[in-house]
């Protein structure tokens, strides 16, 4: 593993590690996609999650809480984090010409990057960024329709993700963040990748997410590349 690392990012403190709508339609209703690569070790991340509580009460935004895994032996281990979460935030790191991933991290639609802890600056990329073009998503409890559209030269792919909608309260025992009550939404617990889309109309079939989770759909190019369409229930 690389050396681990404090770094100060535009004058805000953070982590850093050196190196449905069923039927909806992606060019009409895609929601802007805000992904959080956040830790409960990770003292400079509580402002980050409790700024994606915020942006979750937006129509027009699907936000989705990854914990990663590469604070945990700082004395406490993130109760929702997986390899996976830490690995698709490493695949971030060459498309955002990033040396190494950061905690906390909001990246918008697969294409810009900004610390998540200063809310000022998340919502004024978000008055910028583009609204989603890429081809239509329905959902259903069993499965994904997506239509047809323009693809990569090398396809996309398409990601199953299972997340958890309700306020969510962890007491936090050990670590930097010792002795505080973390409080967490839409946290991703599922993390798949279903196949790919090359610009023909496609189904994936995938089983009824549990009870408590709500399930998204996105459409990716390859390695990290832009979000082309997303769809939650």
């Amino acid at each position: 593993m690389k050396q681990l690392t404090r770094l100060l990012i535009t004058g805000a403190a953070v982590c850093v590690m050196a190196s449905v709508s069923y039927g909806a339609s992606s060019d009409s209703r895609s929601p802007t996609v805000v992904e959080l690569f956040t830790s409960q070790g990770c003292s400079s991340c509580p402002p980050a999650n409790a700024n994606l509580i915020k942006l979750s009460k937006r129509d027009d935004v699907l936000t989705l809480s990854f914990a990663v895994t590469y604070w945990d032996y700082l004395g406490w281990k993130d109760i929702f984090d997986k390899q996976e979460f830490t690995d698709r935030q490493v695949a971030y790191e060459a498309p955002l010409h990033q040396s190494g991933p950061y905690t906390p991290q909001m990246i918008v639609n697969g294409t810009k990057t900004v610390v998540g802890n200063n809310l000022t600056e998340v919502t004024q990329l978000l008055a910028t960024v583009s609204r989603l073009k890429g081809p239509s998503i329905a959902l259903n409890q069993g499965g994904a329709q997506i239509g047809s559209g323009e693809a990569p030269r090398s396809a996309a792919d398409v990601w199953l993700i299972r997340y958890d909608p309700k306020l969510i309260n962890v007491p936090i025992d050990r670590g930097e963040n010792a002795g505080s009550t973390l409080p967490h939404t839409h946290v991703v617990h599922a993390l798949k990748h279903l196949g790919q889309w090359d610009g023909k109309p496609a189904t994936f079939d995938f089983p009824k997410a549990p009870d408590e989770l709500r399930t998204a759909i996105l459409v990716q190019e390859q390695q990290g590349g832009p979000i082309l369409a997303a769809a939650t229930d």
